[in-house]
Protein backbone atom coordinates (compact mmCIF):
# COMPACT_ATOMS: atom_id res chain seq x y z
CA UNK A 1 0.00 0.00 0.00
CA UNK A 2 1.87 3.30 -1.46
CA UNK A 3 1.87 6.40 1.41
CA UNK A 4 -1.42 8.16 1.42
CA UNK A 5 0.07 11.16 0.16
CA UNK A 6 -0.60 12.91 -3.55
CA UNK A 7 -0.92 16.10 -5.08
CA UNK A 8 -3.04 16.42 -8.21
CA UNK A 9 -2.74 18.75 -11.07
CA UNK A 10 -5.42 20.02 -12.61
CA UNK A 11 -4.78 21.25 -16.30
CA UNK A 12 -8.76 22.75 -16.79
CA UNK A 13 -7.89 25.12 -13.53
CA UNK A 14 -4.46 26.33 -15.37
CA UNK A 15 -6.10 26.73 -18.54
CA UNK A 16 -9.50 28.62 -16.83
CA UNK A 17 -6.46 30.60 -14.84
CA UNK A 18 -5.15 31.98 -18.53
CA UNK A 19 -8.59 32.41 -19.64
CA UNK A 20 -9.21 35.01 -16.89
CA UNK A 21 -6.26 36.70 -17.46
CA UNK A 22 -6.98 37.34 -21.24
CA UNK A 23 -9.90 38.55 -20.19
CA UNK A 24 -8.81 41.09 -18.06
CA UNK A 25 -6.35 42.03 -20.52
CA UNK A 26 -9.41 42.81 -23.17
CA UNK A 27 -11.83 44.44 -20.34
CA UNK A 28 -8.46 46.75 -19.71
CA UNK A 29 -8.30 47.73 -23.37
CA UNK A 30 -12.02 47.97 -24.31
CA UNK A 31 -12.15 50.52 -21.33
CA UNK A 32 -9.02 52.48 -23.10
CA UNK A 33 -10.51 52.52 -25.92
CA UNK A 34 -13.72 54.15 -24.57
CA UNK A 35 -11.64 56.50 -22.87
CA UNK A 36 -9.28 57.89 -24.99
CA UNK A 37 -10.55 57.00 -28.56
CA UNK A 38 -7.56 55.42 -29.55
CA UNK A 39 -7.02 51.78 -30.69
CA UNK A 40 -5.75 49.68 -28.19
CA UNK A 41 -5.92 45.71 -27.99
CA UNK A 42 -4.96 43.04 -25.62
CA UNK A 43 -1.18 42.15 -25.64
CA UNK A 44 -0.07 38.85 -26.53
CA UNK A 45 0.49 35.93 -23.48
CA UNK A 46 3.79 34.45 -22.20
CA UNK A 47 2.53 31.94 -20.37
CA UNK A 48 5.57 31.59 -17.66
CA UNK A 49 6.05 27.96 -17.16
CA UNK A 50 9.62 28.17 -15.66
CA UNK A 51 10.46 25.58 -12.49
CA UNK A 52 8.80 23.01 -14.34
CA UNK A 53 5.48 25.20 -14.03
CA UNK A 54 5.92 26.20 -11.19
CA UNK A 55 6.36 22.77 -9.56
CA UNK A 56 2.95 21.49 -11.63
CA UNK A 57 5.16 19.94 -14.47
CA UNK A 58 6.25 21.38 -17.57
CA UNK A 59 3.89 18.45 -19.60
CA UNK A 60 1.03 19.67 -17.51
CA UNK A 61 1.83 22.86 -18.03
CA UNK A 62 1.93 23.16 -22.05
CA UNK A 63 -1.24 21.16 -21.80
CA UNK A 64 -2.90 23.95 -19.86
CA UNK A 65 -1.49 26.73 -21.64
CA UNK A 66 -2.47 25.46 -25.05
CA UNK A 67 -4.01 28.56 -25.83
CA UNK A 68 -1.55 31.13 -24.59
CA UNK A 69 0.54 32.90 -27.60
CA UNK A 70 3.86 32.02 -26.18
CA UNK A 71 5.73 29.83 -23.21
CA UNK A 72 7.97 31.47 -21.29
CA UNK A 73 11.22 29.86 -19.40
CA UNK A 74 14.79 29.60 -18.06
CA UNK A 75 16.04 25.82 -19.10
CA UNK A 76 17.02 24.67 -22.56
CA UNK A 77 15.79 21.35 -21.22
CA UNK A 78 12.72 22.35 -20.48
CA UNK A 79 11.79 24.23 -23.52
CA UNK A 80 13.44 20.83 -25.83
CA UNK A 81 10.60 19.27 -23.62
CA UNK A 82 8.04 21.90 -24.70
CA UNK A 83 8.95 21.38 -27.96
CA UNK A 84 9.44 17.92 -28.48
CA UNK A 85 5.69 17.64 -26.51
CA UNK A 86 4.16 19.46 -29.76
CA UNK A 87 4.36 22.99 -28.57
CA UNK A 88 4.81 24.86 -31.98
CA UNK A 89 4.56 28.41 -30.79
CA UNK A 90 7.15 31.27 -29.87
CA UNK A 91 8.75 30.28 -26.88
CA UNK A 92 11.04 33.10 -24.43
CA UNK A 93 14.31 31.94 -22.62
CA UNK A 94 14.19 34.49 -20.05
CA UNK A 95 17.89 34.69 -18.81
CA UNK A 96 18.75 34.34 -22.71
CA UNK A 97 21.93 31.81 -23.52
CA UNK A 98 24.40 31.60 -20.94
CA UNK A 99 27.51 30.10 -23.61
CA UNK A 100 27.75 30.05 -27.62
CA UNK A 101 26.61 26.47 -27.71
CA UNK A 102 23.30 27.00 -26.27
CA UNK A 103 22.76 29.74 -29.32
CA UNK A 104 23.03 26.55 -31.65
CA UNK A 105 19.81 24.91 -29.71
CA UNK A 106 18.05 28.11 -30.02
CA UNK A 107 18.39 28.21 -33.55
CA UNK A 108 17.54 24.19 -33.90
CA UNK A 109 14.56 25.01 -31.55
CA UNK A 110 13.17 28.28 -32.81
CA UNK A 111 13.36 29.97 -29.22
CA UNK A 112 13.59 34.08 -28.72
CA UNK A 113 16.46 34.94 -26.39
CA UNK A 114 16.36 37.93 -23.71
CA UNK A 115 19.42 39.57 -24.49
CA UNK A 116 20.25 41.59 -21.02
CA UNK A 117 24.57 41.71 -21.11
CA UNK A 118 27.06 42.61 -23.60
CA UNK A 119 28.49 39.18 -22.96
CA UNK A 120 25.29 37.55 -24.81
CA UNK A 121 25.52 40.30 -28.18
CA UNK A 122 29.14 38.83 -28.35
CA UNK A 123 27.92 35.65 -28.48
CA UNK A 124 24.82 36.24 -31.06
CA UNK A 125 27.62 38.08 -32.92
CA UNK A 126 29.61 35.25 -33.53
CA UNK A 127 26.91 32.76 -34.24
CA UNK A 128 25.40 31.98 -37.81
CA UNK A 129 22.17 30.45 -36.94
CA UNK A 130 19.94 28.91 -40.14
CA UNK A 131 17.42 31.27 -39.50
CA UNK A 132 17.77 35.01 -37.82
CA UNK A 133 17.15 34.59 -34.21
CA UNK A 134 14.42 36.83 -32.17
CA UNK A 135 15.51 38.73 -29.17
CA UNK A 136 14.34 41.15 -26.25
CA UNK A 137 16.92 43.64 -25.27
CA UNK A 138 16.22 43.64 -21.76
CA UNK A 139 16.80 47.12 -19.74
CA UNK A 140 17.60 47.51 -15.93
CA UNK A 141 14.96 49.86 -15.30
CA UNK A 142 15.70 49.71 -11.71
CA UNK A 143 15.27 46.15 -10.18
CA UNK A 144 19.17 45.79 -10.70
CA UNK A 145 19.27 42.27 -11.38
CA UNK A 146 19.43 41.38 -15.41
CA UNK A 147 19.57 43.98 -18.01
CA UNK A 148 21.36 47.12 -19.35
CA UNK A 149 21.70 50.12 -17.30
CA UNK A 150 19.79 53.20 -18.83
CA UNK A 151 22.93 54.73 -20.18
CA UNK A 152 24.21 51.67 -21.86
CA UNK A 153 20.79 50.69 -23.33
CA UNK A 154 20.55 52.78 -26.31
CA UNK A 155 23.94 51.43 -28.00
CA UNK A 156 22.86 47.35 -26.98
CA UNK A 157 19.50 48.12 -28.28
CA UNK A 158 21.49 49.22 -31.66
CA UNK A 159 24.02 46.66 -31.62
CA UNK A 160 21.16 44.67 -31.88
CA UNK A 161 19.76 46.12 -34.77
CA UNK A 162 23.12 46.06 -36.21
CA UNK A 163 23.06 42.44 -35.80
CA UNK A 164 19.42 42.07 -37.55
CA UNK A 165 21.12 43.81 -40.61
CA UNK A 166 23.40 41.05 -41.00
CA UNK A 167 20.72 38.11 -41.01
CA UNK A 168 21.84 37.18 -37.27
CA UNK A 169 18.75 38.56 -35.27
CA UNK A 170 15.32 38.26 -36.25
CA UNK A 171 13.49 40.60 -34.23
CA UNK A 172 14.09 42.69 -31.53
CA UNK A 173 12.01 43.71 -28.89
CA UNK A 174 12.61 45.51 -25.49
CA UNK A 175 11.78 44.52 -22.09
CA UNK A 176 12.26 44.98 -18.51
CA UNK A 177 11.38 43.52 -15.13
CA UNK A 178 9.25 45.33 -11.98
CA UNK A 179 10.68 45.00 -8.65
CA UNK A 180 7.63 46.35 -7.24
CA UNK A 181 4.47 45.64 -9.04
CA UNK A 182 2.61 44.04 -5.92
CA UNK A 183 4.10 46.33 -3.33
CA UNK A 184 2.70 50.35 -2.63
CA UNK A 185 5.42 51.43 -4.50
CA UNK A 186 4.14 50.53 -7.78
CA UNK A 187 5.37 50.69 -11.63
CA UNK A 188 5.41 54.48 -11.79
CA UNK A 189 9.23 54.96 -11.45
CA UNK A 190 10.32 51.59 -13.52
CA UNK A 191 8.30 52.44 -15.99
CA UNK A 192 8.99 56.06 -16.25
CA UNK A 193 12.84 54.81 -16.97
CA UNK A 194 11.85 52.38 -19.19
CA UNK A 195 9.46 54.62 -21.48
CA UNK A 196 12.12 57.61 -21.02
CA UNK A 197 15.37 55.15 -22.29
CA UNK A 198 12.92 53.49 -24.83
CA UNK A 199 10.50 55.39 -26.41
CA UNK A 200 10.88 55.28 -29.89
CA UNK A 201 13.25 52.31 -30.54
CA UNK A 202 11.17 50.06 -32.59
CA UNK A 203 10.21 46.28 -31.70
CA UNK A 204 7.53 44.52 -29.78
CA UNK A 205 7.82 45.54 -26.04
CA UNK A 206 7.04 43.10 -22.59
CA UNK A 207 7.39 44.51 -19.30
CA UNK A 208 4.75 42.62 -16.71
CA UNK A 209 4.85 40.17 -14.51
CA UNK A 210 1.66 38.61 -12.67
CA UNK A 211 1.45 41.65 -10.55
CA UNK A 212 1.44 44.20 -12.95
CA UNK A 213 -0.63 42.49 -15.62
CA UNK A 214 -3.53 42.33 -12.90
CA UNK A 215 -3.26 45.59 -11.15
CA UNK A 216 -1.97 47.84 -13.89
CA UNK A 217 -2.91 45.98 -16.98
CA UNK A 218 -3.44 49.23 -19.07
CA UNK A 219 0.29 49.50 -19.49
CA UNK A 220 0.49 47.00 -21.52
CA UNK A 221 -2.00 47.31 -23.74
CA UNK A 222 -1.12 47.38 -27.77
CA UNK A 223 -1.01 50.34 -29.98
CA UNK A 224 -1.28 51.09 -33.08
CA UNK A 225 2.45 49.59 -34.63
CA UNK A 226 3.23 48.54 -31.37
CA UNK A 227 3.49 44.46 -30.38
CA UNK A 228 2.95 43.86 -26.57
CA UNK A 229 3.17 41.02 -24.73
CA UNK A 230 2.70 40.08 -20.97
CA UNK A 231 4.68 37.59 -18.96
CA UNK A 232 1.69 36.20 -15.85
CA UNK A 233 3.90 33.28 -14.17
CA UNK A 234 2.62 32.75 -10.21
CA UNK A 235 -1.44 33.70 -11.24
CA UNK A 236 -1.66 31.34 -13.89
CA UNK A 237 -1.13 28.47 -10.93
CA UNK A 238 -4.43 30.16 -8.88
CA UNK A 239 -1.97 31.70 -5.98
CA UNK A 240 -1.79 35.57 -5.54
CA UNK A 241 1.43 37.67 -6.07
CA UNK A 242 -0.44 40.10 -3.42
CA UNK A 243 -0.48 40.27 0.23
CA UNK A 244 -3.61 42.44 0.37
CA UNK A 245 -5.64 40.06 -2.48
CA UNK A 246 -5.61 36.32 -2.88
CA UNK A 247 -6.31 34.77 -5.88
CA UNK A 248 -9.90 34.05 -5.77
CA UNK A 249 -10.98 37.62 -5.91
CA UNK A 250 -9.30 37.71 -9.38
CA UNK A 251 -11.49 34.53 -10.30
CA UNK A 252 -8.66 32.67 -10.20
CA UNK A 253 -8.66 28.56 -9.34
CA UNK A 254 -5.82 26.31 -7.61
CA UNK A 255 -3.93 23.92 -9.92
CA UNK A 256 -2.14 22.03 -7.42
CA UNK A 257 -3.95 21.10 -4.58
CA UNK A 258 -1.71 18.40 -1.81
CA UNK A 259 -3.73 15.66 -0.25
CA UNK A 260 -2.84 13.10 2.63
CA UNK A 261 -4.65 11.01 5.42
CA UNK A 262 -4.97 10.45 8.93
CA UNK A 263 -2.44 7.79 10.01
CA UNK A 264 -2.78 7.90 13.56
CA UNK A 265 -4.46 9.43 16.73
CA UNK A 266 -3.23 10.36 19.92
CA UNK A 267 -5.18 11.77 23.02
CA UNK A 268 -3.58 14.08 25.02
CA UNK A 269 -3.96 15.38 28.72
CA UNK A 270 -3.08 19.18 29.85
CA UNK A 271 0.70 19.36 29.88
CA UNK A 272 1.11 17.02 27.25
CA UNK A 273 3.63 18.19 24.14
CA UNK A 274 3.64 17.44 20.78
CA UNK A 275 6.72 17.01 18.33
CA UNK A 276 10.20 17.70 18.36
CA UNK A 277 10.87 20.47 20.65
CA UNK A 278 7.38 20.27 22.10
CA UNK A 279 6.60 23.72 20.96
CA UNK A 280 3.03 22.58 21.50
CA UNK A 281 1.56 21.84 24.90
CA UNK A 282 -1.91 20.87 25.25
CA UNK A 283 -3.85 23.04 27.84
CA UNK A 284 -6.48 20.37 28.34
CA UNK A 285 -7.65 17.09 27.13
CA UNK A 286 -7.45 17.34 23.02
CA UNK A 287 -7.06 14.67 20.76
CA UNK A 288 -4.58 14.95 17.62
CA UNK A 289 -4.04 13.33 14.56
CA UNK A 290 -0.81 12.27 12.77
CA UNK A 291 -0.59 13.43 8.91
CA UNK A 292 1.52 11.72 6.22
CA UNK A 293 3.37 14.65 5.22
CA UNK A 294 6.41 16.75 6.09
CA UNK A 295 9.14 18.97 5.04
CA UNK A 296 10.47 15.94 2.66
CA UNK A 297 7.34 15.95 0.78
CA UNK A 298 7.68 19.95 0.54
CA UNK A 299 5.25 21.09 3.24
CA UNK A 300 7.05 24.07 5.11
CA UNK A 301 8.57 22.98 8.35
CA UNK A 302 8.12 26.65 9.71
CA UNK A 303 4.34 26.27 9.53
CA UNK A 304 3.75 26.21 13.44
CA UNK A 305 0.64 26.07 15.48
CA UNK A 306 -2.45 27.62 13.77
CA UNK A 307 -1.33 26.87 10.09
CA UNK A 308 -4.16 26.50 8.38
CA UNK A 309 -5.29 22.54 7.57
CA UNK A 310 -8.71 20.94 6.30
CA UNK A 311 -9.17 17.32 7.91
CA UNK A 312 -12.55 15.41 6.71
CA UNK A 313 -14.13 18.40 5.06
CA UNK A 314 -13.26 20.59 8.33
CA UNK A 315 -10.93 23.61 8.58
CA UNK A 316 -8.51 23.51 11.69
CA UNK A 317 -4.91 23.96 12.47
CA UNK A 318 -1.26 22.26 12.79
CA UNK A 319 0.06 21.54 16.17
CA UNK A 320 3.79 22.09 17.01
CA UNK A 321 6.83 21.31 14.42
CA UNK A 322 6.46 19.71 11.61
CA UNK A 323 8.57 17.15 10.54
CA UNK A 324 10.68 15.12 8.12
CA UNK A 325 7.86 12.57 6.62
CA UNK A 326 4.42 13.89 9.35
CA UNK A 327 2.82 16.54 11.09
CA UNK A 328 0.40 17.15 13.63
CA UNK A 329 -3.19 18.73 13.68
CA UNK A 330 -6.20 19.73 15.91
CA UNK A 331 -9.28 17.24 16.35
CA UNK A 332 -11.61 19.38 18.40
CA UNK A 333 -13.22 20.74 15.35
CA UNK A 334 -13.54 17.21 13.90
CA UNK A 335 -14.60 14.76 16.66
CA UNK A 336 -15.23 12.08 14.34
CA UNK A 337 -12.07 12.07 12.53
CA UNK A 338 -9.75 8.78 13.32
CA UNK A 339 -7.56 7.13 11.18
CA UNK A 340 -7.90 6.94 7.21
CA UNK A 341 -9.36 10.64 7.47
CA UNK A 342 -8.63 13.02 4.54
CA UNK A 343 -7.08 15.70 4.81
CA UNK A 344 -6.25 18.39 2.26
CA UNK A 345 -2.94 20.27 2.93
CA UNK A 346 -3.64 23.12 -0.02
CA UNK A 347 -5.92 23.26 -3.07
CA UNK A 348 -9.34 23.26 -4.17
CA UNK A 349 -10.54 21.44 -0.90
CA UNK A 350 -8.41 23.06 1.38
CA UNK A 351 -6.47 26.26 2.49
CA UNK A 352 -4.97 28.64 -0.22
CA UNK A 353 -1.11 27.32 -0.66
CA UNK A 354 -0.84 31.27 0.05
CA UNK A 355 -2.75 31.59 3.21
CA UNK A 356 -0.11 28.33 4.10
CA UNK A 357 2.77 29.97 2.98
CA UNK A 358 2.07 33.63 4.93
CA UNK A 359 1.83 30.87 7.96
CA UNK A 360 5.28 29.71 7.58
CA UNK A 361 6.81 33.30 7.13
CA UNK A 362 6.82 32.64 2.95
CA UNK A 363 5.57 33.11 -0.42
CA UNK A 364 3.21 30.52 -1.97
CA UNK A 365 5.70 30.27 -4.91
CA UNK A 366 7.82 28.58 -3.00
CA UNK A 367 5.77 25.74 -1.78
CA UNK A 368 4.67 24.98 -5.26
CA UNK A 369 7.93 25.04 -6.16
CA UNK A 370 9.20 23.22 -3.56
CA UNK A 371 7.22 19.79 -3.75
CA UNK A 372 9.37 16.71 -3.68
CA UNK A 373 9.44 14.16 -6.09
CA UNK A 374 8.67 11.63 -4.00
CA UNK A 375 5.03 12.81 -4.16
CA UNK A 376 2.84 11.07 -6.25
CA UNK A 377 1.45 13.46 -8.90
CA UNK A 378 -1.93 12.98 -10.34
CA UNK A 379 -3.10 15.13 -13.56
CA UNK A 380 -6.63 15.67 -13.52
CA UNK A 381 -8.33 17.25 -16.85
Amino acid sequence: MPRPISVTISVSALAHNLAVVRHHLRQAAAAAANTDGAPATAPSIWAVIKAHAYGHGTAQGVQGFAKADGLAMLDLAEAIECRESGWTGPILLLEGCFEPADLDYADRYRLTSVVHSAEQLDMLARARPARPLDVFVKLDSGMHRLGFAPGAYAAAHARALELHSQGIVGTVGRMTHFANADAPDGVAEQLGVFQRVTGGLPGPVSICNSAATLRYPEIALARPGMASWVRPGICLYGASPFADANAASFGLKPAMSLRSRIIATQDLQAGDAVGYGGLYVADAPMRIGVVACGYADGYPRHAGTGTPIVVAGTRTRVLGRVSMDMLAVDLTPVPQAGVGAPVSLWGVDGPSVDEVAQAAGTIGYELLCALAQRVPVRTAS
